[in-house]
């Protein structure tokens, strides 16, 4: 609480916030003062008063989460984090927006200590909040024993107008409401301008009424620059068995003598008069970057935190002496690590799968991929958007997650963008590894947090049913065509496409062992045979590509994915009794094969050899591998409404139009 300081310190401490931004982006010439000055007062009512964390230790397991949701405002963050004491030091501040510092132009988990989640796309932020607080409540049921709350801490949320326009707030704060989450308090910084002016011309929502609607406790009409309102608003949300929305009222750009309460505030340098107007107006008499003693010494947070975490490890060490198999499995969890016999249980499910020969849909595969996984795997936190009878990610053990009710597999409803962000949120804040599902061309829904999950090099898995025209009679709207393609241009992610059980199984496998970013994993509605393997041709799966029939004298490679593997082994069976050798290719992942050494590519795709790739979807992609003088069997048009056969047959998906364009290539 904040009752104890004095006005005058209170000042000063808000004032140093508003000093060190303005300063930073007119240095750097560039960047977003009007957010940071307009919610000062709120940084300190929460930060000095409630947030609980250790900026000697940001990791420490029970800390208090932070997301500034207007992440254009991080001259806000940035300072908050120098002022308490973590390792963000002021030259750090002056470097505000410059390569290679740790102040970029939007904040950015894993670069800025302190930083949860990387925010910017406005909407995200706050709906990565409702996954760590999604997070925080299902772990707390799970591992908390009686008083000892191991699991026990707020996620809080800064957000403003442009984050309560994008629709994927709305996605995302119903479900909150939905799902009781209690700890989640977000703060709406009501300044009612926007970059291009007063909102009143395209943003008139009752929020307030809004969010009641939801089921939040919303607490209305506080003065955002008053912190000890803001203090004792925070203490009543505490209180309530619902989110809360904290409604500021603000002036952006906040002690800006001739701009505050302008759109001229919001997004660039105040200029050297505005920035000398200021200083005068606030009575900050300090230099640019002076921060005096009393200040760092109001601020400091250190002693607090690391007494915070001594306290909740007197409590752990407790926890663990009384409840030794929970505590190890909550450590390892947070860690990110997985359970020491995966590997094991990996190898049996393969071994399943090559005995059981199964001709199924690859989406049936998933889903016993994961019913084999799932058992080893208590952070599986699978779901679907509206969509688990027909993209399979439950499993016979699953429970579903209910406000109520704690469980593993969430029912996101018809939410695509929110689920993939809710996800992320649940992937930063640890101890689950989170799975989604819905049909692929949704994915274009779901593209922006899929990037940032890339970005943020976090392991969320993403996966995709109904993956090309083979949906068949539902039609273009639904049939994938450039989405595999697109989402193979996102850095750092790698996308599955498999072509039978093994396959499916290998790809689940990869995609749950990998700690350093996202995985789609992409699977087909209609039956696909099962494929004979050598047992190093079920190891060179995980390279994203490998030789999955060969030729002694093979004449050209076929290159396929998917349900197109099927296409390409009769090919090649036709090209045969023709006396056309070919090498089979199947490259269930082109992001790994990527990965992949020079020489171990060039043993896979052949030196010399003309290549032709198979797959329904757009070609452009596939001339990285073919080459100008190869050929491509695919769709560069939408698809059509009929029965999958009658598809691919219509599009040229037939050994005979494969054959032909072997045999053109060699020509």
């Amino acid at each position: 609480m904040i009752s104890s300081l004095q006005p005058a310190i209170i000042t000063k401490m808000a004032s140093a916030i508003r000093a060190l931004s303005m300063d930073a982006v007119q240095k750097a010439n560039s960047g977003h003062p009007g957010a940071p000055m307009g919610m000062a007062d709120i940084a300190v009512a929460l930060w000095k008063g409630h947030y609980r964390h250790n900026p000697s230790n940001p990791q420490w397991i029970n800390r208090d989460r932070f997301v500034l949701s207007n992440g254009h405002g991080s001259m806000l963050h940035y300072s908050l984090l120098h002022l308490t004491g973590y390792d963000l030091s002021m030259d750090e501040i002056k470097n505000f927006r410059q390569l290679h510092s740790k102040t970029a132009g939007h904040p950015e988990v894993h670069v800025t200590p302190g930083v949860e989640t990387t925010t910017g796309p406005l909407g995200q932020g706050i709906t990565n909040a409702v996954g760590m607080a999604l997070a925080e409540k299902l772990l707390a049921a799970e591992f908390n024993q009686g008083d000892l709350k191991i699991v026990d801490h707020y996620t809080y949320a800064f957000m403003g107008d442009g984050c309560l326009m994008e629709g994927i707030s709305h996605e995302a704060c119903s479900l909150a409401g939905t799902l009781q989450l209690s700890k989640l308090i977000a703060f709406w910084d009501d300044n009612g301008i926007s970059i291009d002016g007063h909102v009143e011309g395209w943003f008139t929502d009752d929020t307030p009424k809004r969010f009641e609607a939801y089921g939040w406790n919303v607490i209305r009409a506080v003065d955002g620059h008053d912190a000890k309102a803001v203090d004792a608003a925070i203490a009543a949300a505490k209180t309530s068995a619902k989110p809360t929305l904290i409604c500021c009222k603000t002036v952006i750009g906040k002690g800006s003598p001739n701009m505050e309460g302008t759109h001229n505030v919001h997004g660039a340098a105040l200029g050297d008069k505005e920035i000398a107007a200021v200083r005068a107006h606030i009575g900050w008499e300090y230099a640019p970057f002076e921060i005096p003693a009393d200040v760092y010494a109001a601020w400091d947070a250190k002693a607090d935190g690391a007494k915070a975490e001594a306290e909740w490890n007197t409590a752990f060490a407790a926890y663990s002496a009384k409840f030794p198999q929970k505590a190890a499995e909550l450590t390892r969890r947070m860690k990110g690590d997985l359970p020491a016999n995966f590997d094991e249980v990996v190898a049996n499910a393969i071994a399943a799968c090559v005995e059981k020969k199964e001709n199924i849909a690859t989406r049936k595969a998933s889903q016993n991929a994961i019913q084999a996984f799932a058992p080893s795997l208590p952070e599986f936190l699978g779901g679907s958007a509206d969509l688990t009878g027909s993209n399979l990610t439950n499993w016979k053990e699953c429970v579903a997650v209910r406000g109520n009710q704690a469980g593993n597999h969430i029912n996101y409803g018809v939410r695509e963008f929110g689920m993939s962000a809710i996800m992320n949120g649940i992937a930063l804040h640890g101890g689950y590894i989170p799975f989604g599902a819905t049909f692929l061309t949704f994915s274009d829904y779901s593209r922006n947090a899929i990037r940032m999950a890339a970005l943020m090099k976090i392991r969320t898995l993403f996966v995709f049913t109904h993956d090309s025209i083979g949906l068949g009679e539902d039609g273009p709207t639904h049939q994938s065509v450039e989405h595999v393609a697109s989402m193979r241009l996102i850095p750092n992610l790698d996308n599955w496409r498999p072509c039978d059980t093994v396959e499916s199984a290998a790809a689940w496998a990869h995609a749950v062992k990998r700690n350093d970013g996202p995985s789609t994993l992409i699977f087909s509605r209609q039956n696909l045979p099962y494929q004979e393997r050598t047992a190093q041709q079920i190891a060179d799966i995980q390279r994203g590509g490998y030789v999955l029939q060969d030729a002694a004298d093979a004449k050209a490679v076929l290159i396929a994915t998917g349900s197109e593997i099927e296409l390409a082994v009769k090919s090649a069976a036709a090209l045969a009794e023709q006396g056309i050798a070919v090498r089979v290719v199947s490259m269930p992942s082109t992001d790994v094969f990527d990965r992949q050494d020079a020489a171990y590519k060039t043993a896979v795709l052949g030196k010399g050899l003309p290549r032709i790739a198979i797959e329904a979807g757009v070609t452009d992609f596939w001339y990285k591998y073919v080459g100008l003088e190869g050929a491509v069997v695919g769709i560069d048009t939408f698809g059509e409404s009929a029965p999958a056969g009658v598809l691919f047959k219509y599009f040229g998906f037939t050994v005979e139009n494969v054959v032909a364009k072997v045999k053109a290539t060699l020509a």
